[in-house]
């Protein structure tokens, strides 16, 4: 398959690729080499947004110019951003890669059972994304705290390693066959009035509540808090709030703070 672009006698033809993607975000990327191999792949698969969190060799990089192997219009439109919050903060629907057990009750897909759920919620016009760790640690819990679930490859449990563009092309081959067999995902358009909710609402949700949280002292002991959290934003998650909903879980929870304080003032 290297070194050719010429289509093989025993590989069936792709007459209509996957329209809309979803975005590929490389958290903390080491070398320039691997984000153009993971562009590279990207074009193999359709998938053409690129965003980049904090490269440890800057943006933007020759080297991974080099190793796109033609894929420069990726490389020439990737996006950069300080923090894994930042680059999800326009999805609704977004996915994490990671090879090793996690504490925590997200939903777990392999990227076979996950390339239809990205499908379909484009199909419902949801902004989706899949978050890619660092090569040698993969993601850390705060960067998984921002998907709403986990896609796993299931590979040899003795040796599940897979280098950066690898773990990229493995889920876009996975969409882009889901994109040519639309019956995996087809007919599930939903009847929400309302949009759902993009990242960035959804923090603003979680802050507000565990600030309340810390307030009202339920978030102790300290040593505990970061899993309560990790806990708390992961069952909202699976929620899938649409803005709406935002909106009045934030109104209910300022409600029941006035309420507490109004209680507080007569009791004294």
């Amino acid at each position: 398959m290297a070194g050719t672009d010429a289509p093989l006698a025993t590989a069936p033809e792709i007459d209509i690729m996957p329209e809309g993607p979803p975005a590929v975000i490389l958290v903390r990327p080491q070398l320039g080499e691997n984000i153009g191999m993971c562009a590279r792949a990207m074009m193999n698969c359709g998938l053409s947004d690129l965003r980049i969190v904090d490269p440890r060799d800057g943006w933007p990089n020759e080297r991974a110019h080099a190793a796109s192997s033609g894929a420069d219009t990726i490389i020439d439109n990737a996006r950069i951003f300080e923090t894994t919050e930042d680059a999800v903060a326009d999805l609704q629907f977004v996915l994490a890669t990671t090879a090793r057990a996690r504490d925590s009750a997200q939903a777990v897909f392999t990227p076979r059972e996950a390339a239809p759920e990205l499908h379909r919620r484009h199909h419902d016009g949801i902004a989706t994304g899949v978050i890619f760790g660092p090569e040698a640690k993969g993601l850390a819990n705060e960067d998984v705290m921002q998907a709403n679930a986990i896609v796993a490859a299931p590979l040899n449990p003795a040796f599940k390693s897979l280098n950066l563009a690898q773990a990229v092309f493995c889920i876009g081959y996975e969409w882009l066959q889901a994109g040519i067999d639309e019956t995996t995902w087809r007919g599930t358009t939903t009847t929400r009035e309302s949009r759902p909710a993009t990242k960035q609402e959804l923090i603003g949700l979680f802050e507000h509540l565990e600030q309340e949280l810390d307030d009202c002292g339920f978030l102790r002991p300290p040593e505990k808090r970061p899993t309560m959290v990790r806990n708390i934003r992961n069952m909202l998650h699976r929620a899938e709030f649409d803005e709406q909903e935002v909106r009045t879980f934030r109104g209910m929870i300022s409600g029941l703070t006035r309420t507490h304080l109004r209680g507080r003032k007569n009791r004294a």
